[in-house]
């Protein structure tokens, strides 16, 4: 798989891995643990050496798991995960904390489970309103002069706020939600990412499988799936914005692609430093999407797709209100 750059110098593959559906969020796993074991170590045989983790998927299992899964081949790859939130004494999450004596913590927390000497990139998870965004660049500022971590990542933060982080401590990668269906990131921090010289790796970059063609207004989520609580997700909602979809697979028709194909094409078109990392828990997905970065979309593919896009109204918020009140967008 070809190869792109993060910020100063983090070559990762132009797709990446999420890893959080392993663990979390999308429904009871129908794999067992030995199973996606098997899922990311079949990824680096495709060519994928980039992974995205957390302390909180879990809470802690998803490291415990990427961890055990790239011991043999982690000078293969890069491993992301982040830190950002507090927990209980039974490991419950109970809110947003960046302290930097919090961040130490969790940083230490992170290199054992993950098993490793050094977390390749490090990212904050959700901008701490009471703690300055100073604080906690230089806190990971120390870490990486300690060794800990190799980069600095921010996660749904804005624009004004990322500039601030980057003063003190380079940033080299933002993480977001962006897709086809979610495109705020386009206003302000994307082009702040290109003035910076920062990377952006798009979460979701599926619309959590809506982008996929295989969710329906008949569709159900268990009560586990994130998406059972998610407006978007409601059964109006999925019926207004199937014509998304649909004009997915009249692009797709024309390329001889799937839906899923066109709308990480479309992320790997945007610009050469943004690296997409859908997830699944499914080899027959994790190979359909690795095949986007061969889909080559044309000029006017593109322009065809952004006319046809603009006449949409996208239905429903992406998150239930409590959870979007936790970016920093």
């Amino acid at each position: 798989m070809d190869k792109r750059t993060l910020g100063r110098g983090l070559e990762v593959s132009a797709i990446g891995l999420g890893c959080m559906g392993m663990s979390q969020s999308y429904g009871p796993n129908p794999g067992g643990r030995q199973e996606m074991i098997a899922l990311i170590r079949a990824a680096v045989e495709r060519g994928v050496t980039f992974f995205d983790t957390a302390e909180v998927y879990g809470p802690f299992h998803n490291e415990e798991l990427v961890g055990e899964a790239l011991a043999p081949m982690r000078e293969q790859v890069v491993i992301a995960t982040k830190f950002g939130f507090a927990f209980d004494a039974e490991g419950r999450r109970i809110g947003l904390s960046s302290r930097p004596e919090h961040i130490r913590r969790a940083a230490d927390g992170s290199l054992r489970r993950l098993g490793v000497e050094v977390i390749d990139l490090y990212y904050q998870h959700r901008v701490d309103p009471d703690v300055p965004i100073e604080e906690v660049a230089g806190a990971v500022k120390e870490l990486i002069q300690a060794g800990k971590v190799r980069h600095f990542g921010m996660s749904e933060a804005a624009a004004g706020t990322i500039r601030r982080a980057h003063a003190v401590q380079p940033v080299t990668a933002v993480q977001s939600e962006y897709s086809l269906w979610w495109r705020r990131p386009e206003q302000e921090v994307l082009p702040a990412l290109a003035e910076l010289g920062i990377g952006f790796v798009p979460f979701s970059p599926l619309g959590k499988g809506f982008l996929t063609g295989k969710v329906g207004t008949s569709t159900t989520f268990d009560g586990s799936d994130i998406r059972a609580s998610i407006p978007r997700f409601t059964p109006e909602a999925r019926e207004a914005n199937q014509a998304l979809v649909d004009l997915l697979a009249a692009v797709a028709r024309r390329k001889g692609a799937t839906p899923a194909q066109i709308a990480l094409a479309w992320l790997l078109a945007r610009q050469p430093w943004i690296v997409p990392i859908p997830g699944t828990r499914r080899l027959e997905r994790l190979e359909e999407n690795l095949a986007a970065a061969r889909v080559e979309l044309t000029a006017g593919d593109l322009a065809d797709i952004e006319a046809a896009t603009a006449e949409l109204d996208i239905q429903g918020a992406r998150y239930p209100e409590h959870l979007e009140r936790m970016t920093g967008l």
